[in-house]
């Protein structure tokens, strides 16, 4: 399979293509490492990406970036990052990749368990979150040509809690991630929201 893995050089992206293995042709894509360069923000670099890589089997996405802090200490354009990169920026990576992923292909996205198990601080985030995964299940409805769609619910990792000084007894390791992706790629599951948990062994 040809499968395009955007943020490839991210903590959870790292861990993706070690799991795909030697298997697959992977092209790993990022914003500021990787080869292509993706600006997920941008529409056009969405479709430069699809234009130089071609038609592809899977597209897994682990990129994007949202503000967490207290609502109201949070600002317009705290909001908007998340809404502009996070979401929109994998929302139109389907809908720009839905004119060259090939038949039975599939989409995998990345959410967060802040959707559905919201923290003070974690408005900003679990908007753009929760959005992702109503967004996959529609999407999945409107699918062709047996293309699947999912979205992957990380917990915190062990790994960022660690550095932020929290406790990481709440996390999962981030090398337990990869399982959930793997059964987006390899099942045959559709519009779903897989949670990390329940995979990670």
């Amino acid at each position: 399979m040809k499968i395009i893995v955007v943020g490839a050089t991210g903590l959870i992206g790292k861990e993706v293509v070690r799991a795909i293995g030697s298997k697959h042709q992977v092209i790993e894509a990022g914003h500021k490492g990787g080869e292509p360069r993706v600006d997920i923000t941008q529409k056009k670099s969405i479709e430069s990406l699809f234009n130089s890589v071609g038609r592809f089997d899977a597209l897994i996405c682990t990129a994007g970036s949202a503000a967490f802090g207290m609502m109201e200490k949070l600002t317009d354009d705290d909001y908007a990052l998340g809404l502009k990169d996070k979401l929109m920026g994998q929302v139109n990576l389907v809908r720009v990749g839905v004119n060259y992923v090939s038949e039975n292909g599939v989409f995998t996205l990345t959410s967060g368990v802040l959707a559905r198990e919201p923290m003070p601080g974690s408005s900003a985030i679990s908007i753009v979150n929760a959005g992702l995964e109503g967004f996959v299940g529609a999407a999945a409805l409107e699918m062709k040509n047996g293309v699947r769609i999912n979205v992957v619910s990380p917990p915190f990792a062990v790994e960022t809690l660690k550095a932020l000084g929290m406790d990481t007894s709440i996390g999962i390791p981030v090398a337990k991630f990869s399982a959930a992706y793997l059964e987006s790629l390899n099942s045959r599951r559709t519009g779903e929201v897989l949670d990390v948990r329940k995979f990670a062994r």
